[in-house]
């Protein structure tokens, strides 16, 4: 270190220089040296001195620095002091490690503001980021480390505007992408340190990084990490996932078409053994689990949120929350965020709300998890924010599904309680917390309870029928009696909160509800005189509460009691609160700070269990009925007759068109099915035919292989000379003989007949021959008579050559006859004997019979069920021809409907053009008496005015 030693002044030199001398001696040096190696030295103990001399080294070395870092680059050792010295100046984490206890208290602020100020001068000239992004491309580690580290250190102190100079910056969000690519980990880590602060709060940036495959990248890292049990990685992985996801649609919709939730199954299959839960598992898992919770928030769009929460069920995301949320050795923390967690991914999703209910927790005998949550929510033992969890759950199990609303209150109807007691149901638990003594119990219950009958108006009738049995002896009392009983015996704030806000949910749009409520000559007093009365202040809430039930009791009230009409609950109002005061104690409840806190978001989420007052969904039935009841109180009976008839009118005019609206569904909905069953019915008839041809081919065949088995079964039968198998085959040889014989004997008769003919003809011929011999002996005195002579003997002459061919073919005929009839004779020899015995004959051959017979009856069945499917075949093809001509018939009479209305279109615009000639020639009438006219056109455009004016110019010519 002589170079040092020479600067500050050696040993020997007398006293030793400050540090701000020290540190300008070597920014001089950093200047003027021409020499590398003495630029480097000198830098190299600015670093050294950086951490100590902060403020010094940044004010008097930081503009030398930066020029080292664009003169340098070809030293990477240079490089990397220089990136160093800057990043111990900049950053605020060095200071913050090294503080004392015995440090001042503003210390803190001052190292930020001193962090803060540098980081400005740093960036002040856009060049030095844009200068640091290209450092950072380089491979070296010496120069890439330092670089990223000091690159996260400017977004931490002044991240908005590095952000925005990153965005300009070419490829500049593209180029730090390229960290989490890099093999060496320490800067794949700090490049994803690096990505966290680059994408916090900037949708643009948050944007671009995702479409840069920052979700497989670090989605990749975390499998290689080893998911929940993975180190530190893992968290700045999530972490970095929910900057990209939170609060930025776009981006979950990649992420939901990317198929990466399906990635996101192995994050919770956390095993059996869940005795090894590390802080850091329970810090991955809790982060895994809030990502979750980013897709399918109810702040997210709606249609977003629906199609993540079905991915989530179809790829078994849901259902391994569900084997976490029931396994047993879960921290409660993890457990708490599940139950969350689990209440999202559920919510307003009719599917996933249907597969939550089918879940049983792992209990001899098994009960629902439903019914397991609902024990945990009513136990007082219970942690605040598990039971919390639990009410967000059931919340969000009933939120827009009647059919779980049906089953909850299904479990309170006299008809489908358990008379036994063996098994715990869900409203029974309810019933159990809302009349508890633990008043955190009767909020989270009746809240529950409400949640049940929420726009359910047959559920809020079919709960009047809940009969309690109170004590033994007495009568049971309504589930409505009983908690107005319990509202009017005094008892906790709390309670009386959630049991009004249950009475207002349940009487709400329901009319028969407070016919029921009205009916307790008990219950209009007790509100009354709630109301009127000067309480403090945790009473006006109370107060409040009673005015919005009372106002419910009037705008909802069907006038069917007499001394409770809506006149004289008006008038009661004016007599015993005043409408003023009742107006303004029934605004207590939205100006409450605890109403404004339950407003925001769905999930009830409270600091204690004393500021647990408001249900979401109730502060939205406030701001629902807070103007209506305020108008209703100043109605007169006149205006509520009217407000009735046209209340009376609409709902008429909303049934005609409810109507309308189902019987052109229904129609739409026949014709699908017509078309539907007319395609159904075309594929049928298609598949019958193939079937059809396809087994007449396969008749043809066993035809086919019947007749070669019955000629192989002759020939074997002349081969071994066995014809009496011959005449047992199918039962009919016998018959056969018979008629062969009779043949015979027919051509015997033929061959006797054209024997007794030939004879004829041979003496004819006899004859002719002597006649002929005579008339040569003597002379024929005419030629007339030898020309007839000599034509008849011609003729005779071709009638014999006929005659002797037919003899020959006859005789070869007999031949066959005769051989045929010599095989018979043999056969009926052979027969005689045989056909005595048949009984002993016939078992010679018992399986070639059988054989036989059986192919035979399984054609004829196949020929019968072919002639069945036929029969059928036209019977489908009827009926469809028959829907088709139906369709034909409405389509030609909507193309007639069509085509009427295109008629009246057309004689519509036929009449336009008239009245549009005549307007004109009226308006060129009074333009020629000299009336002033402003025409529409005029006002409309000016070149069409001018035209106007040139067209009267022309007429007035």
């Amino acid at each position: 270190m002589n170079f040092l030693r020479g600067v500050m002044g050696g040993p020997s030199a007398g006293p030793q220089p400050s540090g701000a001398e020290t540190i300008q001696k070597l920014c001089d040096r950093v200047a003027s040296s021409t020499l590398l190696d003495d630029r480097r030295d000198a830098v190299r103990a600015l670093k050294s001195l950086s951490k100590k001399y902060r403020l010094e080294v940044g004010i008097q070395a930081m503009e030398h620095l930066i020029h080292v870092l664009q003169t340098d680059r070809s030293d990477s050792e240079i490089i990397g002091y220089a990136l160093d010295t800057l990043y111990n100046v900049i950053s605020n984490d060095l200071e913050e490690e090294e503080q004392d206890d015995s440090e001042e208290e503003n210390l803190p602020k001052q190292v930020d503001d001193l962090g803060s100020q540098f980081t400005e001068i740093f960036i002040k000239q856009q060049e030095n980021v844009t200068l640091l992004l290209s450092l950072v491309e380089e491979f070296d580690f010496h120069v890439r480390w330092p670089g990223v580290k000091l690159l996260t250190s400017l977004l931490k102190q002044q991240g908005p505007q590095v952000q925005q100079i990153i965005l300009v910056s070419p490829m500049g969000v593209s180029r730090l992408m390229d960290l989490l690519a890099d093999s060496r980990e320490v800067i794949r880590n700090d490049g994803v340190l690096l990505l966290q602060q680059l994408t916090k709060s900037n949708a643009a940036i948050q944007k671009i990084v995702a479409f840069e495959n920052a979700f497989e990248r670090l989605l990749d890292i975390i499998t290689e990490e080893g998911n929940s049990d993975g180190g530190i990685v893992v968290e700045d992985c999530l972490l970095l996932l929910q900057n990209l996801l939170k609060n930025n649609n776009s981006n979950q919709n990649f992420f939901k078409e990317g198929s990466y939730i399906q990635r996101m199954k192995p994050w919770f299959e956390v095993g059996d053994d869940n005795c090894g839960w590390s802080a850091q598992k329970v810090t991955n898992l809790h982060l895994m689990l809030q990502l979750v919770r980013v897709l399918v928030s109810p702040t997210n769009p709606p249609g977003a949120t629906s199609s993540c929460q079905k991915a989530m069920f179809h790829c078994g995301l849901l259902e391994q929350l569900c084997t976490i949320l029931m396994a047993t050795g879960v921290p409660a923390d993890i457990l708490t965020e599940t139950i969350n967690t689990v209440s999202e991914v559920i919510r307003g999703c009719q599917m996933n709300q249907d597969y939550f209910a089918s879940v049983n927790a792992p209990s001899n005998p098994p009960r629902p998890a439903i019914v397991v949550l609902l024990m945990s929510m009513v136990n007082e033992r219970q942690p605040f924010v598990l039971r919390c969890a639990v009410l967000y759950c059931f919340q969000c199990f009933l939120y827009k599904n009647q059919k779980g609303q049906g089953e909850i209150v299904s479990t309170l109807l006299p008809s489908t309680i358990d008379a036994t007691g063996n098994s715990v149901s869900a409203g029974q638990l309810l019933c159990g917390g809302l009349f508890s003594t633990d008043s955190l119990s009767n909020w989270c219950a009746a809240v529950a309870l409400a949640h049940a009958l929420q726009e359910n108006a047959t559920l809020k009738e079919q709960l009047l029928r809940v009969q309690l049995a109170t004590s033994i002896g007495n009568p049971p009392v309504s589930l409505l009696q009983q908690c107005t009983n319990i509202l009017s015996q005094g008892s906790k704030v709390q309670t009386r909160v959630g049991l009004l806000m249950l009475l207002c949910t349940w009487l709400s749009n329901c009319s028969i509800a407070v016919t029921h409520f009205l009916h307790n000559p008990a219950n209009i007093p007790f509100l009354t005189g709630q109301i009127a009365e000067n309480l403090g202040e945790e009473e006006q809430l109370v107060q409040g509460l009673c005015a919005l039930l009372l106002g419910i009791s009037i705008y909802y009230n069907d006038n069917s009691l007499e001394n409770y009409r809506k006149e004289k609950l008006k008038q009661l109002i004016e007599k015993r609160i005043g409408r003023e005061n009742f107006i303004e104690k029934l605004g207590f409840i939205s100006k409450h700070e605890l109403y404004s806190r339950a407003a925001q978001k769905p999930q009830p989420s409270f600091s204690s269990p004393d500021h647990m007052m408001f249900d979401h969904e109730f502060t939205k039935l406030v701001k629902e009925l807070e103007g209506v009841i305020s108008k209703a109180i100043y109605k007169s009976s006149e205006e509520d007759k009217k407000e009735e008839e046209v209340k009376k009118t609409l709902e008429q005019h909303d049934n005609i068109v409810t109507h309308y609206k189902k019987v052109i569904r229904e129609q739409d909905q026949e014709l699908e099915e017509l078309k539907q069953r007319v395609n159904t019915l075309t594929s049928q008839n298609e598949q019958l035919q193939a079937t059809v041809t396809q087994q007449v081919s396969q008749i043809q065949q066993h035809k086919d292989q019947y007749n070669l088995l019955k000629v192989q079964l002759g020939k074997d039968n002349q081969h071994h000379n066995s014809h009496s198998d011959t005449f047992q085959m199918n039962g009919i040889q016998t018959e056969e003989v018979s008629k062969l014989k009779e043949e015979l004997e027919e051509w015997k008769n033929k061959h006797e007949l054209l024997q007794g003919q030939l004879r004829e003809k041979d003496s004819v011929i006899e004859k002719l021959k002597s006649s002929q011999l005579e008339m040569g002996t003597m002379e024929q005195s005419s030629q007339t008579s030898k020309s007839g002579g000599l034509e008849h003997n011609n003729e005779l002459q071709k009638e014999l050559e006929m005659l002797r061919s037919q003899i020959k073919l006859q005789s070869a005929e007999i031949s066959k006859l005769q051989i045929e009839n010599q095989k018979l004779q043999v056969m009926n020899a052979t027969a005689d004997p045989v056909l005595g015995g048949s009984g002993a004959t016939a078992a010679n051959n018992p399986e070639l019979e059988g054989r036989l017979e059986q192919e035979i009856k399984e054609l004829k069945s196949e020929v019968k069920a072919l002639s069945e499917e036929k029969e059928s075949l036209k019977q489908h093809l009827d009926s469809s021809s028959s829907t088709v001509a139906i369709l034909q018939d409405e389509k030609s009479k909507l193309q007639q409907e069509v085509a009427e209305s295109k008629k009246e279109q057309d004689d519509l615009l036929v009449l336009l053009a008239d009245q549009d000639q005549k307007l004109s020639a009226l308006k060129v009438k009074l333009k020629d008496l000299g009336v002033p006219i402003e025409d529409e056109d005029d006002t409309e455009s000016g070149d069409q005015g001018d035209e106007d004016e040139d067209g009267d110019e022309e007429e007035q010519d």
